[in-house]
């Protein structure tokens, strides 16, 4: 707690220093917990109130906590030059550590580091990244296979996330993709981030219902997926198709598609940026291992769609592998990092044709208006398939010439 910046700007060390500054400028305590651990701007009386304590202004008080309005960037802009004379730097900026990691396993298309992200992500060549795919730890106290906590404070959390994001800005290269993976309130700093750099393609909002309600909030039910490009368009986007919702008891429509039904596509509905489809790994027939697993099904969307074969896919945040078997099967070449144990990912290229037999089954429904399954319980149950309205159509051509020709020879006689 003491580790944030606003303690740390306001001298508060300990629990009797935060009682003696509350006390001095008559702001509760518990509010004062409240900025420092949410990193949030005090609010305007209790801000005047600090001002008036510190005896500083306002400026020289934001600059200390490194709030950057639009107000305070103009006037670093207008002064760069002096600024930059004035700050002297000791980082060794960019330096590349390329060849120094060698990895723990390959593959003919991939390599997996048993690295830190942060360090393999410096080591990678600038620029040489088709697509990004990552899945951070969420900061939620959780304890992962690695014996990493990963509570951070909320400002240590939100740097590191700027650090790992950065990076791998610059690796990807000139119309690639970057897609990052977690909750919305910590999506909502990373698009902060990445909206100053890239271009922001969709806000994806995936729904699973991992979590139990929680009083007095709204219940959480999705989890956000930042669809972000370098530069105006994709290098590659491959349209994914989703087959129509039908009643799973009778097979029958769901939505009315009245007159409209011979202008669906036959390779399904274009697909949405709400994902209903994914479900969570649970059963342990495809769970790996013990804290969360990203669904196959996932990775084998963002990857067929953002990718070609041959592509370079990179994941920072290995986990159970999930990206690096599904980039495997689909013939892209991938690089990944994972700092716990890499055992378990490993272990998963030996089941290697388990998991190619789930993509398998994953493709044989998508870009399809019915799958097979779907039009066996249609056909029993009288409901209408693409053919059967061609067939229709073609039916209703010619009653109507029929018509069309007995029209005419009334009207001749």
């Amino acid at each position: 707690m003491f580790e944030n910046k606003l303690f740390s700007v306001l001298n508060i060390k300990d629990n009797d220093a935060l009682k003696n500054f509350a006390k001095k400028v008559k702001i509760p305590v518990g509010k004062l917990k409240y900025y420092n651990n949410e990193a949030i701007f005090p609010y305007y009386e209790d801000l005047n109130k600090i001002l008036s304590e510190l005896n500083i202004s306002e400026l020289e008080f934001k600059l200390s906590l490194g709030v950057l309005d639009s107000t305070i960037l103009d006037l670093i802009s207008n002064k760069a030059k002096e600024i930059t004379d004035i700050i002297k730097s000791d980082s060794q900026n960019g330096e590349s550590t390329a060849g120094k990691f060698k990895p723990v396993f390959t593959t003919e298309l991939g390599e997996l580091y048993n690295e830190d992200s942060l360090s393999l992500i410096k080591s990678l060549p600038k620029e040489s990244v088709d697509l990004i795919f990552a899945d951070p730890p969420f900061n939620l106290n959780k304890t992962y296979e690695s014996n990493i906590n990963d509570k951070l404070t909320k400002e240590e959390y939100l740097k590191w996330t700027e650090e790992w994001i950065l990076g791998c800005i610059k690796l990807l290269k000139e119309g690639g993709s970057f897609f990052i993976w977690n909750l919305p309130l910590w999506n909502t700093y990373s698009a902060e981030i990445l909206n100053k750099h890239l271009n922001l393609r969709h806000w994806i909002a995936v729904d699973i219902k991992y979590s139990l309600p929680i009083a007095n909030k709204l219940y959480p039910s999705h989890y956000s997926l930042l669809y972000y490009i370098k530069g105006e368009k994709p290098n590659t986007f491959n349209q994914e198709r989703l087959p129509l919702e039908i009643c799973k008891r009778c097979g029958g429509d769901i939505k009315d598609y009245g007159g409209y039904k011979d202008k669906l596509n036959e390779k399904g509905l274009t697909l949405p940026d709400v994902w209903k489809d994914i479900s969570p790994v649970r059963h342990r027939k495809y769970k790996t291992r013990g804290s969360n697993q990203l669904p196959v099904n996932l990775l084998e969307r963002i990857i067929s769609m953002a990718s070609n074969e041959g592509d370079v896919v990179f994941d920072p945040f290995g986990g159970s592998g999930t990206t690096y078997i599904v980039s495997e099967i689909l013939k892209r070449q991938w690089i990944g990092s994972e700092i716990g144990p890499c055992d378990l990912i490993i272990k998963r290229f030996d089941d290697i044709d388990f998991h190619r037999q789930q993509i398998k089954d994953i493709q044989s429904k998508k870009n399809v208006l019915f799958t097979e399954d779907m039009k066996k319980i249609r056909i029993k149950n009288g409901h209408w398939l693409p053919e059967t309205l061609k067939t229709k159509e073609s039916s209703t051509k010619i009653d109507n010439k029929e018509f069309d020709s007995e029209v005419n020879l009334f009207t001749i006689s």
